[in-house]
């Protein structure tokens, strides 16, 4: 990790580009996201994007989720990775929530329910437009973090660490930056030359 770089400010121009560009599973409300985020883990967004409509036409909120059993949702979400647990979280959740007008938006309440570990909490405090309360590392942050130079390893709590360490709160949202440019740019491929953030990113330095 860089210890000339002053990433409070390097990492600006990524945070101009996507600040405000929403997460690519199709939410159109929290409680959708909820169930999405849980259902997308170790799953890609088109896949989960693809099977909502017909899940949420049969389940339109938390409530009607509250009523069913897990067995019921199978239907629905046989196409994902481990359907079986995350039907069973689903179905947990929506019964200790009740309500949509209950779903509590704070790190430490939403990592009590099943299914949801810190980074599902953050993408869901950042999409609810909550104050920051972690910073979001997925697998496409896990590479380009490292890449740039801006924290090390690929264990997830220990880079969000890293970054929380290295970033001012009002730019936690760099971690969802970082996983648009790994989506889009920094892909297991790189294209390292139309990269914004090129000038100070490790990896394009040492490879040039």
């Amino acid at each position: 990790m860089s210890g000339t770089t002053n990433w409070a400010e390097a990492i600006r121009p990524l945070l101009k580009k996507y600040r405000k560009k929403k997460h690519p599973l199709d939410y159109q409300n929290i409680y959708q996201l909820i169930v999405m985020v849980v259902l997308s883990a170790q799953s890609t967004d088109k896949v989960i994007n693809t099977l909502a409509p017909q899940l949420f036409d049969a389940f339109p909120d938390m409530a009607s989720l509250a009523k069913t059993t897990p067995a019921k949702l199978f239907p629905y979400i046989r196409g994902v990775r481990n359907f079986g647990h995350k039907a069973d979280w689903l179905t947990q959740i929506a019964k200790k929530i009740g309500k949509d007008d209950q779903i509590p938006l704070s790190m430490e309440e939403l990592t009590a329910l099943p299914g949801i570990g810190r980074k599902s909490a953050n993408v869901i405090l950042r999409e609810a437009g909550v104050a920051p309360q972690g910073i979001i590392v997925d697998l496409h942050v896990i590479r380009v973090a490292p890449r740039l130079g801006i924290a090390t390893g690929d264990d997830p709590k220990k880079l969000e660490q890293q970054l929380m360490d290295i970033l001012p709160k009002k730019e936690w949202d760099a971690g969802m930056a970082m996983s648009f440019l790994g989506r889009e740019i920094c892909q297991p491929k790189p294209k390292c030359e139309i990269c914004l953030m090129n000038p100070v990113c490790t990896f394009y330095k040492e490879s040039k």
